[in-house]
């Protein structure tokens, strides 16, 4: 007999550094799972992508055990990461702040293509331009 979900939980946490103390802490420790066993898990499954902020989506069984899906980072931090700017335009676009490249914005679409409504890499690539160019970064032809 399968376990019954009791409750979801959605946490963004940077990769490898996930530690009992909040945010980790603050929404784990009510629904009463190992917080130690959680981080350490975590942390080993994200090892791979030091520095990177990874969604977790925690789903916790009635009897205090847990499963966990990772996601693909979000598109705004990938956006930031390959432009090599620290935060996106204050005036969104009509303030440029940054320069991304098509090779770029693919690798990025690639990357989220499971994670967006996108049939392909190309309605991929666009929904990524737009957040791009909300963000003031310039997409170079």
């Amino acid at each position: 007999m399968a376990k019954e979900v009791v409750k979801k939980i959605k946490l963004e946490i940077e990769a490898g550094k996930a530690t009992p103390a909040p945010p980790v802490g603050t929404a784990l420790g009510p629904v009463g799972i190992n917080l130690g066993e959680f981080c350490t898990k975590f942390n080993e499954a994200t090892r791979d992508r030091m520095g990177d902020i990874i969604p977790c989506e925690i789903s916790v069984y009635e009897d205090r055990t847990f499963d966990f899906i990772l996601k693909s980072s979000p598109a705004a931090f990938l956006i930031k990461k390959y432009a090599k700017v620290q935060k996106g335009g204050a005036k969104g676009s009509s303030e440029i702040v940054g320069k991304l490249s098509k090779a770029d914005l693919k690798t990025i679409a690639e990357t989220k293509l499971a994670d967006l409504n996108a049939y392909d890499v190309e309605h991929a690539m666009n929904i990524i331009a737009g957040t791009a160019k909300n963000m003031g970064i310039e997409i170079e032809e």
